[in-house]
């Protein structure tokens, strides 16, 4: 059964209605990319990074409850999760992304990493 804690902004916080598009994600340890997509549907959000350089281009997907901030005037999303950690995840599937078992897979991979949400 998926986390759907994962799966959901924390602390009340509701950043689905915005577009974070573009947004640069900051990891613990340093910038990771920019937003290329980010889910709107409740209990399911997440966003996509472009990673650009820093893993070969490749994206990665983040459950929204790795999102520790929003900072609109800085259009930064900072995640509290390492890069290896993010570097270490499921790959990204592009044609299977959206199904429930690989937000499983996902979800628990990030779940098992829990920081105390």
């Amino acid at each position: 059964m998926t986390d759907t804690s994962m799966w959901s902004y924390r602390g009340g916080d509701d950043w689905s209605s915005m577009n974070l598009t573009g947004y640069t994600v900051e990891a613990t340890d340093g910038d990771i990319g920019k937003v290329d997509e980010a889910s709107t549907e409740v209990g399911a959000n997440y966003i996509v990074v472009d990673t650009g350089p820093w893993i070969f281009g490749k994206k990665v997907m983040l459950p929204a409850g790795v999102i520790s901030s929003v900072d609109t005037s800085d259009e930064r999303v900072r995640v509290d999760r390492s890069k290896d950690e993010i570097k270490a995840s499921p790959e990204f599937d592009e044609t299977s992304y959206r199904d429930p078992a690989y937000r499983e897979d996902l979800g628990g991979y990030y779940g098992e990493r829990s920081t105390g949400l």
